[in-house]
């Protein structure tokens, strides 16, 4: 890849506006990482929920450690696809040119989090029940956000990253309102009257689409504008779906990276922490992961890692996840989807069909029973009640209880849409400890004083 090919993806969306000439690539993306771990919006992560809450132990995984491990899983894969795209003879594979450096693809998987709000998925629902007639709320769509505008670097463009770093972190790349307006039953949800009763509401129905703000769209469209109309009217498509959210077909060359890296660490390592809080035994694994037809069809280990994992040693433990996580990052492959013309497009990164299948396995093993049990989403409800109660309130005296700085904000908001984003914004940048300490502080009498810092 020469220089020409580069530069675009090296480009900052400040650049662009000054007609400055985008640095190096070994430049810029360094220190598109380096932005991303000294940004408060990272910090917060350390205090933001991943499965289990803070309060139930320091071992077991946040959002922030979680970002750390994607991101080290992520350089693991790019460098197994230079190992297997690289021949004996020192012959490099076509797609190498365009694999993400290691400062890249560690900024991705970094970033890819950032607009997680307080209390996991349960924190997005609730506020994007709230956000339901402003442009809605999304994690993802928050994510670009941050780095768009909310991010501290700059006063007007946010963390402003490089444009490659800004597609790798785009998931789902279609806009909010478009993909609303194409789900008939939605748009019929969205015309039933608000309910104040939170606690009567079925949250289930308010499940975000997988997408952007409108609000962002100028970024979105700055991102994409490399590629050639085709490529780009491919990219953004919307797959039917019948009574749910379209969503888009494709990701970027980068994302297929990051997603594999999150799939991985969410299957693999977040199991450790279930299986550490015996949340699930070795009979369950044995019953549900190692007899299932689709682990006997692919056998990738053998009872040995059940005694490892469900040993009484952390050390045992440990070793089993380390094995698992390696032979998923050792499967990996590059596929060409040649309906794209644009390497970044064309090239996606796979697992073959074993460890893929594995996976894929696993994820349902820690969804079924670890996020999904009762006590896990008793505590997921809670929280969306919280988010819920303290955007009522916001809403309704964003005077007296924002923040002066988030106040001025929306008082400079130019319509309600943007009054409402401020409050969402606000929320969604609370950490879990932060939201449940504002409640307590708003609706508990006997806790909370004016010398209360939270």
């Amino acid at each position: 890849m020469n220089r020409e090919q580069m530069q675009p993806w090296t480009e900052r969306y400040s650049d662009f506006l000054e007609g400055k000439a985008p640095r190096p690539a070994r430049i810029v993306y360094q220190r598109d990482r380096a932005r991303v771990i000294h940004s408060a919006s990272f910090r917060r992560l350390q205090a933001k929920t991943q499965i289990f809450g803070l309060s139930e132990s320091d071992f077991y995984r946040t959002r922030l450690t979680h970002s750390m491990e994607v991101a080290q899983i992520g350089s693991g894969l790019v460098e197994q696809l230079i190992t297997v795209g690289t021949d004996a003879s020192g012959q490099e594979a076509d797609y190498i040119d365009w694999l993400p450096s290691f400062y890249l693809i560690e900024a991705i998987c970094l970033a890819h989090d950032l607009g997680h709000p307080p209390f996991g998925h349960g924190g997005e629902v609730a506020l994007n029940y709230m956000m339901r007639h402003y442009g809605g709320f999304e994690g993802n769509a928050q994510t670009l956000r941050i780095l768009a505008k909310l991010g501290e670097y700059t006063a007007k463009n946010g963390l402003d990253l490089s444009r490659r770093t800004a597609l790798g972190v785009m998931k789902y790349p279609a806009i909010y309102d478009d993909v609303t307006a194409s789900n008939p039953r939605y748009t019929r949800q969205l015309e039933e009257q608000q309910i104040d009763d939170f606690r009567t509401l079925k949250m289930s129905r308010w499940a975000p689409p997988k997408s952007l703000y409108k609000e962002e769209k100028y970024l979105f469209d700055w991102v994409l504008e490399p590629f050639s109309e085709q490529d780009k009217a491919l990219f953004t498509q919307l797959a039917p779906c019948e009574g749910c959210h379209k969503q888009t077909k494709y990701k970027a060359l980068d994302t297929t990276i990051m997603e594999l890296a999150d799939d991985i660490a969410y299957g693999i390592h977040d199991l450790e922490d279930a299986v550490a809080m015996k949340m699930v035994d070795s009979a369950l694994w044995e019953r549900e992961v190692m007899q299932n037809p689709v682990f006997m069809q692919y056998s990738l280990w053998d009872s040995d890692m059940t005694e490892r994992l469900f040993s009484h040693s952390s050390r045992g433990r440990k070793h089993a996840i380390s094995k698992m996580v390696g032979i998923m990052v050792e499967s990996i492959y590059m596929h060409e989807q040649e309906s794209f013309e644009h390497p970044l497009l064309r090239y996606q990164a796979k697992l073959t069909e074993g460890p893929a299948a594995v996976l894929e396995l696993l994820k349902s093993f820690v969804y079924k029973n670890v996020i999904t049990i009762p006590e896990v989403k008793q505590m997921e409800y809670k929280g969306q009640l919280i988010v819920l109660e303290l955007f009522k309130s916001l809403r309704a005296n964003p005077g007296a209880l924002l923040p002066s700085t988030a106040f001025e904000k929306y008082e400079l908001a130019d319509g309600e849409q943007a009054k409402q984003r401020v409050i969402a914004d606000y929320i969604a940048g609370m950490t879990n400890t932060y939201a449940a300490r504002l409640y307590a502080k708003l609706f508990t009498p006997v806790t909370g004083s004016i010398f209360d810092r939270l």
